[in-house]
């Protein structure tokens, strides 16, 4: 292939793959993890690499990272996806392996997707990670906790990555349009720091997504005599027909799902938008933070505040007539409601109690006197025999413990407990005082 070939192939290439690093020092980010003196540089510098998980959001650099420590100690560097790889690739590469270490040449394999290893997989590759063949760099976005066999997990250490900051990627995209070789540097595109970090805020810590961004945009930048400019509008608009920045089945899609949660619950309105707005702008489903919200209307706010639940549904109702637009206001609306209304988890704690006591006490008799009635046989079995009609009582209230609807053959227990807080306390308030009308009429008989 002659130059000319060479280079119009490599201008080809996606902007994120011409402008990987090579070396730690061009890489972003991460310094917990390749700083002077952390595991991953000490790695480098002496040539010798252990086996690893690499979990992170997209975009971290953690393929970046398996060739850079592949390059450092000297090992070939073989490369795999769990989707696409089966068995059969597999025994290739431990084949191939075993032929290097003929030759005295160390193997190093990066498995993409190590969480969507199967068993047959896993069970391939395992005795040669433990043999030392292989050394394995695995890259997941996933949780290897609950995704990777236990097995593999032991011989393996499991290295963190965090999204880049938005400083970090700026100097991935200063360093895009500088770099005349890999980069955009010979069109000689001119963007200021705002425009740059409009596309870093958009990355969402993601640097192979921010390089996307820009190499888009930069088909719209302007001619402006010896140079192009990139504006803020072009950024925008390329911005706003971008795709989601998390998978649905992900981490990511969850954890933010759970700051919700977690925000509302601990009464901060503030953080529980902030998490709201941007599981939105990500690409998130209003309507799965709607049903979030309506799980926490009874788990966490309960009877502290009724309102609560009816007006999620309310939210929810509105949004599907409403649409996406107006409707997003009024899951917001629900959502500041919750987070501020009082907070009882009596109800979750009632109805988990009452869960494990039917699970220990399966079999009991309901009592006669709450049994329906609807033919002559069953009247003379003495069903309804008994009940009291509440209406008909003094404050609408059968009082006594022999109207209590507890079975007989059963240990009576308590299960809700109302709180002082909100409404929950005039909850409280009426339980107690039935409570004592119980214990006179009990002590009258």
């Amino acid at each position: 292939m002659d130059l000319f070939s060479q280079h119009t192939s490599a201008e080809n290439e996606p902007l994120a793959y011409r402008m990987r690093p090579r070396t730690l020092e061009d890489y972003a980010g991460q310094e917990a993890l390749v700083g002077p003196g952390k595991p991953l540089r000490r790695m480098v510098e002496s040539g010798v690499v252990r086996s690893m998980i690499l979990w992170g959001p997209p975009g971290t650099g953690k393929t970046t990272l398996a060739e850079i420590l592949a390059s450092a100690s000297g090992a070939r560097l073989e490369r795999l996806s769990a989707v696409m790889a089966g068995v059969k690739d597999i025994r290739e590469v431990v084949a191939r392996a075993q032929a290097a270490l003929s030759r005295q040449e160390k193997t190093l394999l990066f498995l993409d997707e190590i969480h969507r290893l199967n068993k047959s997989q896993q069970d391939a590759l395992l005795p040669h990670v433990e043999a030392g063949l292989l050394t394995l760099i695995g890259a997941t976005t996933e949780n290897p906790s609950f995704e990777v066999n236990s097995a593999l997990l032991s011989r393996a250490r499991v290295y963190v990555l965090r999204g880049l900051s938005e400083d970090d990627v700026l100097k991935v995209l200063r360093r895009a349009l500088e770099d005349p070789q890999r980069g955009l540097g010979r069109r000689n595109i001119h963007a200021d720091d705002e425009v740059l970090r409009i596309l870093a805020r958009a990355a969402g810590g993601d640097a192979r997504r921010a390089l996307g961004l820009l190499e888009t945009a930069s088909d719209f930048a302007r001619s402006e005599g010896d140079r192009e400019v990139l504006d803020e509008s072009s950024v925008r608009e390329v911005i706003g027909h971008s795709a989601s920045r998390f998978d649905k089945q992900g981490d990511a899609y969850y954890d933010l799902l759970s700051a919700i949660h977690k925000s509302i619950r601990s009464s901060r309105p503030d953080a529980a938008l902030l998490y709201i707005a941007q599981f939105i702008s990500g690409g998130g489903d209003p309507l799965d933070v709607v049903r979030r919200l309506t799980a926490i209307a009874s788990e966490d706010v309960g009877n502290a505040d009724p309102r609560a639940l009816p007006m999620v549904i309310a939210a929810w109702d509105a949004y599907l007539r409403l649409g996406d637009y107006e409707g997003q206001r009024a899951i917001a609306h629900a959502a500041v409601h919750l987070a501020v209304a009082p907070k009882s988890n009596a109800v979750e704690l009632a109805w988990k109690s009452a869960q494990r006591f039917v699970a220990q006490h399966s079999s009991f008799e309901i009592p006669l006197y709450l049994r329906n009635a609807p033919t002559k046989l069953m009247e003379s079995l003495g069903y309804k025999k008994g009940y009291r009609y509440a209406h008909d009582e003094p404050h609408a209230y059968p009082a006594g413990s022999a109207h209590d609807c507890w079975p007989q053959d059963l240990p009576y227990q308590r299960f809700y407990q109302p709180t002082g807080t909100g409404q929950e306390k005039r909850y409280r308030e009426m339980m107690e005082w039935r409570a004592a009308l119980d214990e006179r009429v009990d002590k009258d008989d």
